[in-house]
């Protein structure tokens, strides 16, 4: 005996059927309207089934009316949207999406399928306003704010456990995407992060927090023409947030288009005169563009407007033909003691404040004074950057090992022979600015700036160690094929492509920690010039420790850590000149100062490049120059810092132990 379901029977078993068998599901709805003609549960019922079975438009219609004569029935029109999405009717789908936000304007979701559907529409700016509206929705998500409250808490296998469970649920959504990617960046994975920050940005490109992030995280891998494109997209929010102007001068900034960072600085300035880090900022790119009393002028505003700001103040000290007089003095020391008695202090402002008050008092004459404040400036940095000094000794000794004449002789040919780049390598403080600026005034050499690519290259490859490919870097050294390393030159010069702005044959790569890797520049770019430029050890060591960088050099915060830097560098470099003879070619500092022309003309005939006036005259060219020393190369050689350490020498006696013989030997370190 068969056993007929009542409506309400064929309708809950048609319910069962609709995720796993759609057909089923229809057919069942469809005997229950033959039966209750009209009823609206049944009929919605149908709808969903015809739209799993990829008919969205012939629910499209019947959804219409459903959603006519419920009007506030939020599931029908939900339903509705999406079949008139899928069935291309953006007209229809953009009309249900407004009712459905507007009735319901805290779930996300909607916002981002409207979203979805106005830049179909070819309606952009409104389709980024829906994403925008989408974003504040989520902030508001219990799931989400659990998982951000976890993250800021440090708990970060709370938090992304939380998220992994919510992605599984609905794998597009963007906020998910975005807060999972921080959690990913914050452990390290930039790849992982970067393709989840991305994915936020396509499933909702008007999420400007998102974007916001992504350029950032493209910064920090050196994407720069990623980056961008980004940033101008950015800049095109309906919401004009002036930390987008500031964003894309950062990029510009980087990318080495300093003329054009200044104008937005300036147009920002002109509409919010008080904002100090803007002026810090414009003040910086004034600097690099030579532009010194303009410099002055905006770093001087931002301390006025913030007074305590001990980045602006480093930056007026910094500029090394600039004096801060007695009233300077007096004012970041007011700053100093009310930093120091405030409850939040500001570690940065500290050890800026202490630097700044080291090179004024030094250029006071107070050695005593202003050496005790370098001390406690590096005392406050030295526990924020991460350099362990015997690690570095084992890695730089490793690859010492490695490129020796026969190693480098049984590799045979191989690499891109692209002539192009000129590596200037050695340390910071070094003189190595000024040899920058006579090859960069010569008519075939373009000069850049200090470029990250072979370091990115060299730790992509270090990384096949560390993760157990190779046993050691010789064993991946010598795996790397003929065409491995013309692969890798051909890369070096395309990464590099996006900071030439000229068409001169040759341009410069001043990154000095690629002395590093003067092995693997042989491999890869067999032509490539490689210059050394060298300075007193005691002379460029404490030159060095006195000066605070804006990123990198963590060696240089302790007169031992430095000094035994310097001695890694000077064993590996007269390494390499006995494995390559000829391949370096070194600089002398106090030789250039003593005898310029003669040793510009061996640097050019290394270089390959016929003598030029110019290079004579190099404080005549003008070009962005983003080093310490921007200012000093814009004026003749002079040569009262030859032997400036000595006035510090009574307090230099743990750098004078640690580099021990190469101080009297210098320079026939090798």
């Amino acid at each position: 005996m068969i056993t007929k379901l009542s409506p309400a029977q064929a309708f809950e078993r048609a319910v069962q059927l609709l995720d796993t068998q759609p057909a089923g599901a229809l057919s069942q709805a469809e005997a229950i309207l033959t039966q209750v003609r009209g009823f609206p549960p049944a009929e919605f019922l149908a709808c969903q089934a015809l739209r799993r079975l990829d008919k969205p438009k012939a629910a499209l219609p019947r959804l219409a009316a459903l959603a006519r004569s419920q009007p506030r029935a939020l599931a029908v029109i939900w339903e509705l949207a999406q079949a008139a999405s899928e069935a291309g009717d953006a007209g229809q789908a953009i009309a249900a999406l407004e009712s459905l936000t507007r009735q319901q304007p805290n779930v996300a979701t909607g916002w981002f399928l409207l979203a979805r559907e106005l830049r179909k529409a070819g309606r952009v700016q409104d389709a980024w306003r829906a994403d925008l509206s989408g974003v504040h929705a989520s902030s508001r998500d219990p799931e989400l704010l659990a998982a951000a409250v976890a993250m800021n808490e440090n708990r970060l296998d709370d938090s992304e456990a939380i998220l992994k469970a919510r992605l599984g649920r609905l794998p597009d959504d963007p906020a998910t995407c975005r807060l999972l990617g921080e959690i990913i960046w914050r452990r390290g994975d930039m790849t992982e992060a970067l393709a989840l920050v991305e994915r936020a940005v396509d499933l909702a490109p008007g999420y400007d927090l998102a974007r916001d992030f992504l350029i950032r995280l493209l910064l920090q891998s050196n994407r720069l023409s990623e980056a961008l494109e980004h940033a101008e997209i950015l800049t095109g929010s309906p919401l004009n947030n002036p930390g987008h102007d500031g964003l894309m001068a950062s990029v510009l900034v980087r990318l080495g288009d300093q003329d054009r960072a200044r104008e937005i600085y300036e147009r920002l300035l002109a509409q919010q005169p008080e904002q100090p880090q803007i002026w810090q900022n414009l003040g910086h790119v004034l600097k690099t563009l030579g532009r010194q009393a303009d410099a002055i002028h905006a770093y001087r505003q931002a301390v006025t407007h913030q007074p305590t700001m001990g980045e602006a103040w480093w930056s007026l000290a910094n500029l090394k033909t600039v004096k801060l007089g007695a009233d300077d003095i007096a004012a970041m020391q007011a700053a100093l003691e009310s930093l120091e008695q405030g409850e939040a202090t500001s570690q940065e402002d500290v050890f800026h404040l202490h630097f700044s008050l080291g090179k004024a008092l030094e250029d006071a004459k107070d050695y005593p004074a202003s050496f005790r404040h370098y001390e406690l400036g590096n005392r406050l940095r030295r526990p924020m950057v991460l350099h362990d000094a015997e690690g570095f000794s084992a890695e730089v000794a490793a690859a010492t090992n490695v490129f020796t004449s026969a190693f480098l002789a049984g590799m045979g040919e191989g690499g891109c022979r692209a002539p192009d780049p000129i590596f200037i390598v050695g340390l910071p403080r070094s003189g190595s600015t000024l040899v920058e600026q006579i090859l960069a005034s010569h008519s075939q050499v373009e000069g850049t700036m200090e470029l990250a690519e072979m370091m990115i290259i060299a730790s992509r490859l270090q990384s096949r160690v560390d993760e157990g490919e190779f046993p050691d870097f010789g064993a991946m050294a010598n795996a790397l094929t003929p065409a491995d390393r013309l692969r890798l030159g051909e890369e070096y010069i395309e990464r590099t492509r996006v900071h030439r702005h000229t068409d001169k044959p040759l341009f410069i790569d001043k990154m000095p920690n690629n002395w590093q890797h003067v092995g693997l520049i042989r491999l890869i770019l067999p032509n490539a010039k490689i210059i050394d430029a060298r300075r007193h050890p005691m002379a460029c060591c404490f030159s060095g420790w006195k000066q605070h960088f804006a990123r990198g050099q963590a060696f240089s915060y302790d007169l031992v850590d430095i000094g035994r830097y310097y001695r890694d560098y000077v064993t590996h470099m007269a390494a390499f000149d006995r494995a390559a003879p000829g391949a370096v070619h070194r600089v002398i500092y106090e030789q250039m100062v003593a005898d310029t022309p003669g040793e510009v003309r061996r640097l050019l005939d290394h270089v390959g490049v016929p003598f030029e006036d110019a290079c004579l005259e190099f404080w005549r060219t003008r070009r962005a120059v983003r080093t310490a020393s921007s200012e000093q190369v814009r004026q003749p050689i002079f040569t009262d810092a030859v032997e400036h350490w000595r006035m510090f020498a009574p307090w230099l006696g743990q750098l004078e132990a640690t580099l021990g013989d190469l101080v009297p030997h210098y320079p026939d370190m090798a």
